[in-house]
């Protein structure tokens, strides 16, 4: 019988390859229920030569969490071209990509990491969150965002972080169907949000001119002037009052 011979790495080359194995294996389970001997076996090296790189298990996934928070992240880049809604609607396409991809490890990311928490894990995790809120600024043109904007762009992130976790546990919604649920909700958010502030208004009529009628938001459009003849009048007196 032969056998290959191993192939030596250099200490940032393995580093690297134990990092993207460690990936693959959270990807599908929890950091919890991965083991140092799993690694390992994975990686084609000995338990001992693990610790030689990563001083513990937690080491070890904070830093495949660091790649996968980088992979994450550079999933809401998109060009600065076209409606704003289908712009949207394609970063949440790469989003569900990624949640699809990790799988179980995406809920471990999300959530903090292994039992015990990390703060680096929530460190890593908030820089997801800020870099997903700063492209979707930019995709605004807003320099200086004012309060409710910032509102707006940060719950609309958590609910889109929410929404896949509960999407992953039965994946009960066919995914499509939440990717454009997501870029509606997006615009509901903004519009409520301008019928209180003025500038906000701005913000919103300018983005919406800007909106084909066969885009998602004119989709939502169509959906909601379905609702309309079956809403209730708000008498006189309430609207005086408001």
């Amino acid at each position: 019988m032969t056998t290959g011979v191993r192939r030596r790495m250099g200490v940032d080359e393995r580093r690297q390859q134990l990092i993207g194995v460690a990936l693959e294996l959270f990807s599908h389970r929890s950091p919890d229920d991965v083991s140092i001997d799993e690694i390992a076996a994975a990686a084609g090296i000995s338990r001992p030569l693990v610790y030689h790189y990563f001083p513990g298990k937690q080491s070890l996934y904070e830093a495949a969490l660091g790649r996968a928070a980088d992979e994450l992240a550079g999933r809401f880049l998109e060009a600065h071209e076209g409606p704003l809604g289908a712009r949207l609607l394609r970063v949440m396409g790469r989003f569900f990509d990624f949640v699809e991809e990790h799988g179980p490890g995406f809920a471990a990311l999300m959530r903090g990491g292994p039992a015990g928490g990390s703060s680096t894990a929530d460190v890593l995790i908030d820089g997801v969150r800020q870099a997903a809120y700063e492209q979707i600024i930019a995709h605004l043109d807003v320099s200086t965002p004012p309060a409710r904007l910032e509102l707006v762009v940060r719950s609309w992130v958590s609910l889109a972080e929410s929404t896949a976790l509960l999407w992953l546990d039965g994946r009960r919604i066919p995914r499509a169907e939440l990717e454009l649920q997501l870029v509606h909700d997006f615009a509901a958010l903004a519009a409520v949000s301008a019928a209180y502030d003025q500038e906000m208004a701005g913000i919103v009529l300018r983005v919406f001119a800007q909106e084909p009628a066969d885009g998602p938001f004119g989709d939502l459009l169509t959906r909601l002037s379905v609702l309309a003849p079956a809403a209730p009048a708000v008498p006189p007196q309430r609207l005086s009052q408001g």
